[in-house]
């Protein structure tokens, strides 16, 4: 009995394999964000006896979305990532989402230091 390598196929199996360690990654990642909303905007406030309780719900919604598009950015990128890979094709990573991304993660930042700077 021979063992047969076919170098294409394994090539193929390996980046499909890398493909699903990054969506894993965009998982995490989303996770972790959506825990980060759930601290700033429900018990951040509570463990620091603040009256003002609106800023932090409104910085934890932001992360909430931020998640949310982070996972479902994932999830849709996995899949078309897979297509390509498949069709043996390349996929950019689309700019503007990138771009969305980084600039919410900034503006979600300076926001999360301005609160703690004010209310902290």
């Amino acid at each position: 009995m021979t063992d047969r390598f076919d170098e294409t196929g394994d090539a193929s199996r390996r980046t499909l394999l890398a493909s699903e360690r990054t969506l894993l990654a965009w998982l995490r990642t989303g996770l972790t964000v959506l825990a980060v909303a759930l601290g700033v905007g429900r018990i951040a406030p509570e463990l620091a006896g603040s009256n003002h309780v609106w800023p932090y719900a409104a910085l934890g919604t932001g992360y909430a979305i931020l998640g949310v598009t982070i996972v479902g950015y994932g999830l849709w990128r996995g899949r078309q990532v897979e297509r390509a890979v498949r069709a043996g094709l390349w996929l950019n990573l689309n700019d503007r989402v990138m771009l969305s991304i980084g600039l919410l993660t900034i503006l979600l930042g300076v926001a999360t230091a301005a609160l703690i700077v004010v209310y902290g």
